[in-house]
């Protein structure tokens, strides 16, 4: 039974003066038990758990850039993050070498290390190894059905500053709680993912959104974490039918690494050659006839 591994990496490495933040972490199964959800602080703790999960052909997404090679600027995966998800307000932020906080890149390499390898969505993966690739949650949000986020991005992360504090926090919660209810609908989804069967994860359900910005960071990062998880089992049982590679053409290949998102994606969401191919898988069952009542 294959594993899906999802992690909400904190991009800061942290320093013994100031420890990194926490990154989320949360383990599927192709039946959609979560096997294993929570936290952890710093690549090593990060590392480790994700060395405890392992099994043959684990599926690891992270939430982080793992493959920068560009000196300056922004990566050719987060501009077409903007310019295909833009219309639903979904954006990445640059990322390249020139920037502090590259936590994905070490993270890569750590587990390169330990036997993983790095999939930029394009080649065959080896069977029966363990692959990881970058992903982003809101992208998953927005471009799979499931969440029925058909128009905009939930804004469960900033809320803007047009209301006071407390109003924020309060309607921020709202968002969460909304979106944690269509993430436990995913029980009945293909693929499934059921929050019931782990105690962190069923805590997101029955115990309502904080709003002290510390104790909701905490529960995005987890919720994140499962996004991640449920991205790559999505992604095993899918591959380009549900999904496209952000950055697929990016000349800079270094080492035979690309950076790119695997990311969910609605047929409106792609372009080019992605698009014909998409548009040629759902042909077939959009022109079918409708049985017969």
């Amino acid at each position: 039974m294959t594993r899906f591994l999802g992690v909400d990496l904190a991009w800061a490495e942290g320093t013994t003066a100031k420890p990194a933040n926490e990154s989320g972490l949360a383990c599927i199964d192709d039946t959609g038990r979560v096997i294993d959800a929570g936290w952890a602080r710093g690549i090593d703790e990060v590392v480790h758990w994700v060395q405890s999960m392992v099994e043959p052909g684990a599926v690891l997404a992270v939430d982080a850039p793992l493959v920068v090679n560009n000196p300056t600027g922004m990566r050719d995966c987060e501009r077409e993050t903007g310019s295909r998800y833009g219309r639903w307000h979904v954006s990445a932020n640059a990322s390249n070498q020139a920037l502090p906080r590259l936590g994905g890149v070490t993270l890569r390499g750590r587990l390169e290390q330990l036997g993983w390898a790095y999939s930029d969505g394009l080649d065959p993966v080896t069977p029966g190894a363990a692959t990881l690739f970058e992903c982003y949650p809101y992208t998953t949000l927005v471009g799979a059905e499931e969440f029925g986020y058909g128009q905009l991005r939930p804004r469960y992360k900033r809320m803007g500053s047009a209301l006071p504090i407390g109003e924020r926090r309060a309607e921020r919660a709202v968002v969460c709680d909304d979106l944690i209810e269509r993430i436990w609908r995913l029980h009945e989804a293909s693929p499934p993912m059921d929050l019931s069967t782990h105690e962190a994860a069923d805590r997101l359900v029955t115990e309502p959104t904080p709003l002290t910005d510390t104790a909701y960071k905490h529960r995005e990062d987890l919720i994140d974490a499962l996004l991640c998880a449920w991205t790559a089992s999505l992604w095993h049982r899918f591959g380009t039918v549900r999904s496209q590679v952000l950055g697929a053409a990016d000349p800079l290949v270094v080492d035979g690494r690309r950076g790119t998102i695997i990311a969910p994606a609605r047929l409106e969401q792609r372009r080019g050659d992605d698009l014909l191919r998409a548009a040629a898988v759902s042909a077939p069952a959009a022109s079918a006839p409708s049985p017969s009542r």
